[in-house]
C-alpha cells in the first residue's frame, strides 16, 4: 500500500519522545511504513574510524554521530498548508489528472 506522506512534505510528531515538534521528511520507506524527519527521533550511531587516506578525500571520520531514526507513519501527521495545522490526506479522483492528495481539514490539494 502505497504512503499518503512524501518526501518533502511538512509533518507534526503526534506521539512519541518528539510529540508536538514539526519537521520536514527526509525519506520514506514504504515498505517499513517508517519515515525520517528532519531533526526529529535522533540517534547516536557509533562509527568506527577509517584510514588516513581515506579521511583526506572526504572520507567518513569516527566517533559517535548523531542522525535521524525511523518514525513509523502513524505516529505523524501532515501540516496543512491553510492553517498549519495537523491534517489527514485524503485522495480525490479527477477527469484525467489521476489521483490527488487532499488535506481533509480544508481540502486543499498538496504539491508534490
Amino acid at each position: 500500500m502505497a504512503l499518503k506522506i512524501r518526501q518533502g512534505d511538512t509533518v507534526a510528531v503526534i506521539s512519541g519522545k518528539d510529540a508536538g515538534k514539526q519537521g520536514r521528511v527526509l525519506r520514506v520507506e514504504p515498505k517499513r511504513n517508517r519515515l525520517f524527519v528532519e531533526g526529529l527521533n535522533m540517534v547516536k550511531r557509533h562509527q568506527r574510524p577509517r584510514s588516513l587516506k581515506d579521511t583526506q578525500r572526504g572520507g567518513k571520520v569516527g566517533g559517535v554521530i548523531e542522525k535521524e531514526g525511523p518514525i513509523h507513519v502513524s505516529n505523524v501527521m501532515i501540516l496543512d498548508p491553510k492553517d498549519n495545522k495537523p491534517t489527514r490526506v485524503g485522495i480525490e479522483r479527477s477527469d484525467g489528472a489521476g489521483r490527488e492528495r487532499v488535506t481533509k481539514r480544508t481540502s486543499t490539494k498538496l504539491v508534490n
